[in-house]
């Protein structure tokens, strides 16, 4: 049947004769056949090296499809439950589902389904049964995939207050290159949305013609005007992710430009702009959630004063108005060699009571003053930026609805010192963490460390690829790709006893087993003038301290095609619920030197078990279409 089936589905293709390469790339296009070009033009000439010419039979033809899809790792599993070698009936591939795929719930109605998405022979698709064509074409599905098909849509519970997810956080979001000389680019935003960003950062600058600019202050850096970026946020904002969406201002602007930026906020995004508390609550003693927060934009920049006189003030006309903030109430990003200098003020607030209780004076430092426009303060909501002083300073003092941004040296001293205090702070205020300012090149640090102790808004350089842009997309590939994960529940208990390094009774251990089977399709090595390459694959477990591991197979030699492992690599997780694993394949080029050909990261508690194709993407996060791994993934 699948003899007849095959060349029913071709034989029109050569009604005219034989085909070239040109030909038979559309075919394989026309059967919906991943292939890597280079793969296929290697197979091809093997097969034209056979004959004199450049053209193919139908027989030629089919021994290419056999050699790019038929893979004996697949025969294998498919010959052992099929009854007579060629046919799995629905009662089989549950026995399958079961037994080798872990699918336990899995039922006759399940087993059907599946027949009737991939089975493409109309006559074993009626008599309930699967050909090893349709039982390939399920092995590499996403269904098949390493990465759990639950997880790929929203399945967590997101009514918790904003503090108690991990957001995906973008830093610098406006640059494309490094932050000296690189330029700044709308696109920046757009691809960041699209990836499910969740928390975009913008620099403000005063422009010529009171025109706001955004751009790396004091570098050589381009600048693209504040209005182009508002109007890309509000096109983008919502196209991968209903959830709310935080701009956090890095602002430098002058008043006068200030209420530029907030008409222009106002105007340009209209309803989606959250402008006072839901419900009118000024009160709070606990953030809303995304859930209460679907399709809003906050604004996180400095506040004059509270909630409650924002809401008074909406009603009174203050254009023109600015107020004072101390630095004590301030963040400052240390990105830039010399902060910008303050606008100064000769007299003091004439506004009165705008203050509460005020802390007691840190030891004393020359006060920054920093005016900022009513107009625009009166936009922060749920976040305003609020200076970190200390942890203790925090408990005594700081709101819910206050947020602090940590550098990440300073974050990685606390977490190093202070985890418990640190843990304790972040179940309670959103904490964003950002790259030192001497990461010229944009270059990014491990978020694994602050992922860790809790912090929600880790920023990254989302232009610079490389395995810590890869851990973030891996983290935010969970819960439908939307840029909120709930975290772990000992790290939203405010009494939790949990810390990286003495993790006690939040320890649920997983033992892991990993038996790598093949890759197919692999990108061929940049020094291989064919489809050549030695690959190897490294595994990765990155998480809390005790749970960091790599392994690495053996090097297959001369082949990207097909190459076999059958090695299996055990690991024991004791904290799975932040671990996330890595499968990076390199090219062994030399002992001392390996390229990198691809990678697939994701969080542990995302594995799918049984036997599982992983699919490669590039370095710069994007689908290698045909390449994959085959693994067979077991835990308990």
């Amino acid at each position: 049947t699948s003899h007849t089936w095959f060349w029913n589905l071709i034989q029109n293709d050569f009604k005219n004769g034989n085909i070239d390469l040109d030909g038979c790339i559309r075919l394989l296009e026309k059967m919906q056949i991943n292939f890597d070009e280079d793969h296929l033009k290697h197979i091809f000439k093997k097969t034209i090296d056979k004959h004199s010419g450049d053209i193919i039979s139908m027989d030629d033809f089919r021994a290419i499809y056999r050699a790019l899809v038929h893979r004996p790792e697949f025969e294998e599993l498919f010959k052992a439950y099929s009854i007579d070698g060629n046919i799995l009936p629905d009662g089989q591939l549950l026995k399958f589902l079961a037994k080798e795929q872990f699918q336990t719930e899995a039922n006759e109605t399940t087993a059907l389904e599946i027949i009737m998405k991939y089975e493409p022979i109309d006559e074993v698709r009626k008599r309930r049964q699967m050909s090893f064509e349709g039982f390939i074409r399920y092995m590499n599905s996403d269904e098949c995939s390493i990465f759990k098909n639950q997880h790929r849509s929203i399945y967590q519970d997101m009514t918790q207050p904003l503090c108690d997810y991990f957001i995906s956080s973008s830093h610098n979001t406006y640059l494309i290159a490094d932050q000296l000389m690189g330029p700044s680019h709308l696109w920046g935003y757009t691809s960041a949305l699209l990836k499910g960003c969740r928390c975009l950062e913008i620099d403000c600058w005063d422009g010529h013609n009171n025109e706001p600019i955004v751009y790396h202050g004091h570098t050589l850096t381009s600048k693209i005007p504040f209005r182009s970026v508002i109007h890309v946020i509000d096109k983008y904002a919502f196209m991968s992710s209903p959830y709310p969406l935080v701009l956090s201002l890095e602002n430098h602007c002058s008043p006068k430009q200030q209420e530029v930026m907030a008409s222009c906020l106002k105007s340009v995004l209209g309803d989606k702009l959250l402008s006072a508390p839901l419900g009118g609550e000024v009160d709070m003693t606990r953030l809303p959630s995304p859930e209460a927060l679907k399709y809003k934009v906050l604004i996180k920049n400095k506040k004059v004063g509270t909630l409650e006189q924002s809401m008074l003030r909406i009603e009174e006309d203050y254009v023109g108005e600015a107020e004072e903030v101390s630095d004590s109430d301030v963040p400052s990003d240390d990105d830039y060699p010399e902060d910008t200098p303050p606008v100064r003020s000769r007299s003091p607030s004439k506004r009165k009571g705008d203050r509460r209780s005020s802390p007691p004076p840190q030891k004393k430092s020359k006060v920054k003053k920093t005016k900022i426009a009513l107009a625009l303060s009166d936009l922060v909501v749920y976040t305003k930026s609020q200076k970190f002083v200390g942890f203790e300073h925090s408990l005594q003092y700081q709101k819910c609805w206050e947020n602090n941004s940590i550098g990440e040296s300073q974050a990685r001293k606390l977490a190093r010192v202070s985890a418990s205090q640190f843990i304790a702070h972040t179940t309670r205020f959103i904490t964003r963490i950002y790259p030192k300012g001497s990461r010229m090149k944009s270059s990014n640090y491990n978020p694994q460390e602050f992922w860790n102790v809790g912090c929600q808004m880790v920023a990254l350089n989302f232009q610079t690829p490389g395995p810590f842009m890869e851990l973030q997309d891996g983290k935010f590939r969970d819960n439908g790709g939307c840029g909120y994960v709930l975290k772990p529940a000992f790290l939203r208990d405010r009494n939790t006893t949990f810390t990286p390094r003495n993790v006690g009774a939040h320890s649920r251990p997983m033992s892991l087993s990993i038996r790598l089977i093949t890759g197919h399709q692999l990108p061929p090595s940049a020094m291989s003038k064919t489809n050549k390459a030695d690959p190897t694959v490294q595994i990765e477990i990155y998480g809390v301290p005790e749970d960091q591991a790599k392994k690495r197979s053996s090097v297959v030699k001369s082949n990207a095609l097909c190459p076999k492992w059958n090695e299996t690599f055990s690991f024991n997780i004791q904290v799975p619920e932040l671990a996330m694993i890595r499968f990076c394949v390199e090219d062994e080029v030399s002992l001392v030197n390996k390229d990198f050909l691809g990678q697939y990261t994701l969080p542990v508690m995302s594995l799918n078990t049984g036997y599982r194709n992983i699919p490669l993407l590039s370095k710069d996060g994007t689908k290698l279409e045909s390449a994959s791994l085959f693994v067979h993934v077991w835990f308990y």
